[in-house]
């Protein structure tokens, strides 16, 4: 061991060696590439133009994850499954990378036919140079606005119209985007907390007979939660729980 640590220092000093003595000469016969990065006028309006877009491009994928969870399926269906673990009392099963995993493939399987269309009518045209940006980010928009007025309440789409000093919409196309979003993030939140109030339920009703059945045996310092988790796990199981859950969560936004 010793031998082999002494070996490859002495490996190691003479590549220092090397370095120090032949090192300029190797590196001036290698090509080096250089990167020059400036800040200068521009002449030409065009060059503006293309740094504009560039600099809009990267505030877009800055925000890809905000936009993610504020337009799509994303919040019903996270705070579902996070009802779901606490209704079953398991602390980190299943744990959050797959919760988040789950949601997210659910939400691409839900959202792709609008995101078809968006791409249908809005990106695939402005590429090959039939339409304006001005048109083919409304034609992105369209499909997207019509999944949220789908699953938006009246009640909380009139509360952010009322809120705003913007003048009453007759109808959906004048309602603005920034007004649709939060309108659509607490009715999706209101769905969720509703559909996770049902899950309770059966799980509750575990609970208290187990509670109840320890008490009745003198058996109060067992903490019931150990008792009832196999029980609540094997109704679950038994019952196939994820593909019920997994299809009144898909049916729940047609």
């Amino acid at each position: 061991m010793f031998f082999v640590k002494k070996r490859g220092f002495l490996i190691l000093c003479g590549l220092g060696l090397l370095f120090l003595m032949g090192g300029e000469t190797a590196f001036a016969a290698a090509p080096v590439p250089t990167v020059n990065v400036g800040i200068g006028a521009s002449t030409n309006p065009q060059d503006v133009s293309v740094t504009l877009q560039v600099m809009a491009l990267l505030t877009i994928l800055t925000l890809a994850p905000s936009i993610l969870i504020m337009t799509t399926s994303f919040i019903r269906i996270v705070v579902v499954l996070g009802f779901l673990r606490n209704a079953l009392s398991t602390q980190n099963v299943p744990p959050n990378q797959v919760v988040i995993a789950l949601s997210l493939f659910l939400s691409f399987y839900i959202m792709a036919p609008y995101w078809g269309e968006a791409n249908e009518q809005g990106i695939q045209p402005y590429l090959a140079g039939q339409i304006t940006q001005e048109q083919a980010i409304d034609n992105v928009a369209a499909p997207i606005r019509e999944f949220m007025f789908k699953q938006t309440r009246e009640s909380d789409l009139a509360l952010f119209v009322n809120l705003s000093d913007a003048p009453r919409p007759d109808s959906q196309e004048d309602v603005s985007t920034f007004t649709l979003i939060p309108a659509f993030i607490i009715s999706e939140l209101k769905t969720a907390f509703q559909i996770g109030f049902m899950i309770y339920i059966p799980f509750i009703v575990i609970d208290m007979i187990v509670a109840s059945t320890l008490m009745s045996m003198g058996m109060m310092m067992l903490p019931p939660v150990m008792i009832s988790l196999p029980f609540k796990i094997l109704l679950f199981v038994m019952v196939d729980g994820w593909q019920l859950l997994i299809k009144s969560l898909i049916v729940s936004f047609k």
